[in-house]
C-alpha cells in the first residue's frame, strides 16, 4: 500500500511540473527606454548607449516603449534602415516613419514629455530623435530592435477604433507634441486568450491543440511505465 501512494504521489508532481512548465504564456511587456537615463542625446546625458540597452531585451508585438524626455527631444520610429541611418525623416513616406512626438518651439520652458510607442510590426524597428536637424542622433539618441511575433497583437491594437489620434506623420506639419493612442491597461500588460474569430488566430489554436496533445502523449507514456513498475514490484 505504501508503494501505492508513493507511486502516486510521484505521477501527481510529473503532471504538475508538466502541466506548470508547457501551459505558462509571458505577458506583453513595457520597456522604459534607458531605464532611468530617459531618452536623451550623449551631449545631455555621457553615459547614454541604447543599443546595448536594447541588446539584452526580446522585444515582441504588443509590447510597448516608454521614452521619457522632454519637449526638447523628438520620439521616430521607421522601418526604413535609410532614414535611421541618415538620422533625416524630412524624406520619409507616411507609411514607414512615425513621429510620435515633436519638439515644441514655442514653449518657454523644458517640461517632461513621456511617450508610449507600440510595437506592432514583426521585424527590424528603428528609433531616433531628429531634433536640431539629426544631431541628437548622431550624437547617440537613437537604436534598432527586432521584434518577433511573441502572442501576436492583443485585440485592442489590431484594429484601432474609428477616429482614434494615430502616430503624427512627419509630413503632418504639426510641432506640438500629439497625444498617443495608449490602451488602459498599458501600464499593466495582462495575457490576452485567443478569443477572436479572425483567420489569424487558427494558426494560434492549432499549436495550442498540439501543445495539448503532447502533453497528453507526454503524462499518459508515464502513466504506461508506472504502471509496470507496480505490476513487476507488487
Amino acid at each position: 500500500m505504501d508503494q501505492w501512494k508513493v507511486l502516486m504521489v510521484v505521477l501527481f508532481l510529473m503532471i504538475s511540473v508538466n502541466i506548470n512548465g508547457r501551459g505558462g504564456v509571458a505577458g506583453y511587456k513595457n520597456y522604459t527606454v534607458g531605464d532611468d537615463l530617459g531618452w536623451f542625446d550623449k551631449l545631455e546625458k555621457t553615459t547614454v548607449n541604447y543599443q546595448k540597452w536594447a541588446s539584452s531585451k526580446t522585444f515582441s508585438l504588443g509590447d510597448f516603449l516608454i521614452f521619457n524626455t522632454d519637449n526638447n527631444h523628438t520620439v521616430v520610429q521607421t522601418y526604413n534602415s535609410t532614414i535611421y541611418n541618415l538620422c533625416d525623416d524630412s524624406n520619409a513616406l507616411d507609411n514607414d516613419t512615425f513621429q510620435y512626438a515633436s519638439p515644441d518651439p514655442s514653449a518657454s520652458t523644458v517640461h517632461p514629455v513621456s511617450v508610449a510607442v507600440p510595437l506592432l510590426r514583426v521585424g527590424p524597428s528603428y528609433f531616433f530623435s531628429s531634433d536640431y536637424d539629426g544631431e541628437q542622433c548622431e550624437n547617440g539618441q537613437r537604436f534598432s530592435i527586432n521584434v518577433t511575433y511573441g502572442q501576436g497583437l492583443p485585440p485592442s491594437l489590431r484594429t484601432p477604433p474609428p477616429g482614434a489620434p494615430g502616430p503624427v506623420s512627419q509630413q503632418s506639419g504639426d510641432d506640438t507634441v500629439p497625444e498617443t493612442m495608449v490602451p488602459a491597461n498599458f501600464d499593466h500588460p495582462k495575457d490576452i486568450g485567443d478569443d477572436d474569430d479572425d483567420e489569424s488566430d487558427d494558426g494560434k489554436k492549432k499549436k495550442s491543440t498540439a501543445t495539448i496533445v503532447r502533453s497528453s502523449r507526454w503524462v499518459f507514456s508515464w502513466i504506461l511505465i508506472i504502471l509496470g513498475l507496480l505490476y513487476t514490484c507488487c
